[in-house]
């Protein structure tokens, strides 16, 4: 009985670390830049599918360039008047937490003007058991590419996490 009750505590932990590594950490720019004068963020994010819970990792040296979050205006037209949030550590880690897009510049003077900027989407999870959404009649369909995290993010999906609490279930049948 003791065996038992240790595999199924053994099972639950794996579940819930399982369950943990599903979101997806994208330094900006890897591998090639960074936050840069030099990166083409437009390519580089054009390769990258965000989901909730992924997060994105700005690293650069704050005494040349910082990160910050605006609406959609004041990155089309790049300005930092009504910032949503400001970051100036060099490692600004920022979570992605739900479906939407995020809008992201350089403040140093003539940066974003000079392509220091990056508009990220974040798009609900494969996985989500939310119902899916019906595309509107006469419109054409064509997914968002596909590709598998690069080299800079780490991806684990939840299905290891499923399968933990169903080996779970027929371990408490007995």
């Amino acid at each position: 009985m003791a065996t038992s009750r240790l595999a199924l505590v053994s099972v639950f932990a794996a579940a819930v670390l399982l369950g943990m590594a599903s979101a997806a950490t994208y330094n900006v720019g890897e591998p090639a830049g960074s936050w840069d004068l030099r990166t083409n963020y437009g390519t580089w994010v054009s390769s990258k599918r965000f989901h909730p819970g992924d997060q994105t990792v700005f690293k650069y040296s704050p005494q040349a360039h910082d990160v910050v979050e605006v609406n959609k205006a004041d990155y089309d037209s790049c300005s930092i008047a009504s910032p949503v949030a400001t970051h100036n550590s060099g490692n600004d880690a920022i979570a992605l937490a739900s479906p939407g897009t995020r809008y992201f510049i350089c403040g140093f003077p003539g940066h974003c003007d000079a392509g220091m900027k990056i508009q990220i989407n974040v798009v609900p999870s494969a996985n989500s058991l939310g119902p899916a959404s019906a595309p509107a009649a006469n419109s054409p369909v064509s997914p968002p590419p596909m590709s598998a995290p690069s080299s800079a993010a780490t991806k684990a999906t939840g299905f290891g996490a499923l399968a933990a609490v169903m080996i779970a279930a027929g371990l408490m049948a007995y």
